[in-house]
């Protein structure tokens, strides 16, 4: 089973976001850059792993297009995917003052 929630803020920058959760959970973040997803920061986990990257994605046509469309006032979104349901890990990220938990799936 795979566990998948997405958070996000519009109160930080996503290199605020890297800092806040970095700190919070001890982890070190690596920036990366995709043609698809733009610029955005991953960190590892023992169970799995986090992501922080912008709402706004290029696109195709020069535009930006949105990465999760039904909040389009969210500027910053950390996703998590680890491999069962983590309650501890959300309520560390929801405690972040400005972050809210937005998303969850499971397959």
């Amino acid at each position: 089973m795979t566990d998948s929630n997405i958070y996000g803020t519009s109160s930080h920058t996503a290199d605020e976001l890297v800092r806040l959760v970095g700190s919070c959970l001890g982890l070190v973040f690596t920036k990366r850059d995709s043609y698809y997803r733009g610029i955005y920061h991953r960190a590892d986990r023992p169970d799995g792993e986090i992501e922080i990257q912008p709402n706004p994605i290029p696109g195709d046509d020069g535009e930006d297009d949105l990465y999760v469309t039904e909040h389009p006032t969210i500027q910053v979104l950390p996703l998590t995917t680890t491999p069962a349901p983590n309650p501890a890990l959300r309520a560390q990220l929801v405690a972040i003052e400005g972050l809210a938990h937005l998303k969850h799936e499971s397959w």
